[in-house]
């Protein structure tokens, strides 16, 4: 009697290897939002940060000192910091895999504004051309993105029923970039929609103005201007350094510190500071919140704090009934249901 031949199981480590390599290497490495890159940016501008406050209380920037600065131990040792590195192999792994159909393409929505806007009012003739029009709609997008941000951003707040999803994010207790990693599924999905939504539609008006379909400027399929700010501010949003834009500047930027009160569990911060780099939006809306140059002592998470809030069950799963808890009051009831049933014939 012969033996099964097992030698394929020789090939699955080879092949876990090669798959997650193939989805983390392009992401690690390209220019984008999301990157090593990136990541050094962010790491240099809050080295200097450090730098230039040690120099102004005239004392010594020390590499001990520096790097216990940059990685504190509250954040080596935190449980929220665990979670949020499971989050992004999640979100990197899995979540494009299995949720990528079920999201708008920009494009097509753009495409349908443009031609719908030319059936109804006529084509109209080219204005710009090049470079010019080229920057215009990249302006335009960028405007676009941090709008549609907003919107979401708002609704996920105030809609019972998204913000049980959009809690997970909130629950991190410490942040760090990867905290940007530490959304649940679900409120991917409607952020991603929403925005390709609000951009298509304003793309499509942009190149209808402007007589022609034109691509903005893009770096790694991102914003070139979004792909500044992330590189300038982006990741320390999500960090302990308290970098505030203030005055006027702190009406039209929204500064790490801005996005940490948005992260704080004091009332007093709730439902503010809900754009991602423009805070103009905030501002027209009346949810702005302007940090002060003095460090706040903040305290971040969702009240009341659990321990199931950096588990499976915690961050994925619970969310999903809790929301449909949100749902069941409009669903009919079963009694109503058997009323109708019942109803005679007119």
């Amino acid at each position: 009697m012969s033996l099964p031949d097992l030698s394929f199981l020789l090939e699955i480590p080879g092949t876990v290897v090669s798959f997650v390599a193939g989805k983390l290497l392009p992401v690690l490495l390209s220019p984008g939002t999301f990157s090593l890159a990136s990541l050094l940016s962010a790491l240099c501008v809050a080295t200097l940060f450090l730098g230039l406050r040690r120099q102004r209380r005239r004392k010594p920037l020390r590499l001990r000192v520096l790097l216990r600065a940059l990685f504190p131990k509250r954040l080596r040792q935190s449980r929220s910091s665990r979670a949020d590195i499971c989050f992004f192999f999640f979100s990197v792994l899995v979540v494009g895999v299995m949720f990528g159909w079920v999201v708008l393409s920009y494009h097509v929505v753009s495409d349908a504004t443009h031609e719908l806007l030319a059936a109804t009012f006529g084509a109209t003739p080219a204005r710009l051309s090049g470079l010019p029009a080229a920057g215009v709609m990249t302006l335009v997008l960028f405007v676009a993105y941090e709008l549609g941000y907003w919107i979401d951003h708002y609704l996920s707040h105030n809609v019972p029923f998204l913000w049980e999803f959009h809690k997970v994010h909130h629950t991190a207790e410490v942040l760090s970039p990867l905290t940007n990693f530490r959304v649940h599924p679900v409120d991917t999905i409607v952020f991603n929609n929403i925005l390709a939504l609000v951009m298509g539609t304003l793309g499509g008006l942009a190149g209808y103005l402007l007589g022609q379909s034109v691509a903005p400027f893009t770096i790694a399929d991102s914003n070139v201007i979004v792909l500044a700010f992330f590189f300038l501010i982006g990741h320390l949003q999500h960090t302990h350094f308290w970098i505030a834009f203030t005055g006027i500047w702190g009406r039209i930027i929204l500064s790490p510190a801005h996005h940490q009160i948005h992260h704080s569990t004091d009332p007093a911060h709730f439902n503010k500071n809900l754009g991602s780099f423009l805070a103009i939006w905030d501002w027209l809306f009346g949810t702005l919140h302007v940090p002060t140059k003095a460090r706040l002592k903040l305290d971040f998470g969702v009240e009341p704090k659990t321990r199931d809030a950096h588990t499976v069950t915690g961050g994925l799963l619970a969310p999903v009934v809790r929301s449909l808890a949100h749902l069941k009051p409009l669903l009919p009831s079963r009694a109503a249901l058997g009323r109708k049933e019942t109803a005679p014939m007119a």
